[in-house]
């Protein structure tokens, strides 16, 4: 049975009642508290500490908070309420922050590149446009549409068609937002690695013993990978767990060199 401790009560708290209302009174806060992208007019600079408070779905979070379940309260019960809610809400507004900054590179590229093809709207330089930011949609689609404008780049109505597609591709990525507490579960899960290093965890699928340090090793090789490999379609910000770890990793580092120990 496990043995809930102050603060991760209150996290799991939380978490669950804020989808409770919005499943009940069928509302979406993300659209406010998610982080959005700086060039967005629902962008807030409050949305790096409420995003990590809200979840898209049952399973989003059960996920996150089965992962501080059971690796929260040791934590906590070492380290001390105060210290652990310190730890918690660093590395989560500290992950949202570095989305933050990579989504304003990224999407920088993409608003840079709109000006410039609505400027000057070419067959080629669509086919650049599509491929390199709309992955995520019918690439054969406009693929095919993109070989017909090539054989039609006179013709205004092809040029039209395709600035708009341009245009509603920005949109788009404009439109993105991202909620989640996993860039502080992420931190707990790196901090519990290093803290417990040798504690055996019984995995659910397949149902095999592993140790701490490996599993997390494991799921942050996978995050690495999933971002640098990153398939269209795929919405998770595996770079806000990358930062969740990272930033985890630089605390305990922290405190150690302080106390001369993790705790």
């Amino acid at each position: 049975m496990f043995q809930l401790t102050p603060i991760v009560k209150n996290i799991l708290i939380i978490n669950a009642v804020l989808l409770g209302i919005e499943s009940f009174l069928n509302i979406q806060l993300g659209t406010i508290f998610g982080v959005h992208s700086i060039y967005s007019d629902q962008f807030y600079i409050f949305q790096f500490v409420t995003y990590m408070w809200l979840h898209g779905g049952f399973w989003h979070l059960l996920s996150n908070m089965f992962a501080v379940l059971i690796f929260g309260p040791m934590l906590e019960r070492i380290w001390g309420s105060k210290r652990f809610l310190t730890f918690y809400l660093i590395t989560g507004i500290g992950a949202g922050l570095l989305y933050g900054v990579a989504d304003t590179i990224s999407k920088g590229s993409v608003k840079e590149d709109t000006i410039e093809f609505t400027s000057n709207p070419n067959p080629d330089d669509f086919y650049i446009f599509i491929h390199n930011y709309g992955k995520d949609l019918n690439i054969v689609e406009l693929t095919d549409f993109a070989d017909t404008y090539f054989d039609n780049s006179s013709n205004s109505n092809y040029e039209a068609n395709a600035v708009s597609i341009v245009n509603g591709i920005y949109d788009r990525q404009m439109r993105g937002l991202m909620i989640g507490a996993s860039g502080a579960v992420f931190g707990v899960l790196l901090a519990f690695a290093m803290l417990f290093p040798n504690t055996e965890l019984m995995l659910l699928f397949p149902p095999i013993p592993i140790k701490a340090k490996y599993l997390v090793f494991f799921y942050g090789a996978y995050e690495l990978y999933s971002e640098i490999n990153r398939a269209g379609g795929d919405n998770v910000a595996h770079f806000t767990h990358l930062s969740g770890m990272l930033i985890a990793f630089l605390i305990l580092k922290y405190w150690q060199r302080q106390r001369g120990n993790f705790y």
